[in-house]
């Protein structure tokens, strides 16, 4: 597997994320109304940004070796999407459920990245 390989993975993880995210976010439009989907919405987001922020660290950390400010972010992160969640849920109102399944948009679109190399890339 070369660089370019990788690189093309990691990107089509980020559109079936971004199409995923799309697609849930009409779904949820139509079948459970705008909060609901603006929920979802705002957990898709969060999940591509945390996947985008692990991916850079981790092309910062196989390129130079070292992680100027990576442990740090790494760790705060977390902080950020609880934070983040919280405002979601206790300020917007928005249903916890709706945005925890946007949370796994990024894990979904790694699954349908696997299906995919397993059925185009044989």
């Amino acid at each position: 597997m070369t660089a370019s390989f990788d690189e093309r993975v990691l990107q089509r993880i980020v559109r079936f994320a971004i199409a995923l995210g799309l697609l849930g976010g009409v779904a949820a439009l139509a079948r459970f109304g705008p909060r609901i989907a603006g929920g979802f919405l705002c957990g898709a987001s969060i999940s591509i940004l945390n996947f985008w922020t692990l991916e850079r660290m981790t092309v910062a950390l196989t390129s130079s070796g070292t992680a100027r400010g990576s442990a740090g972010l790494f760790g705060l992160r977390y902080f950020m999407v609880g934070g983040a969640v919280y405002v979601i849920v206790k300020i917007l109102e928005i249903s916890l459920m709706s945005v925890l399944a946007g949370l796994f948009v990024s894990a979904a679109a790694v699954i349908v990245e696997i299906l995919y190399e397993l059925i185009f890339l044989k």
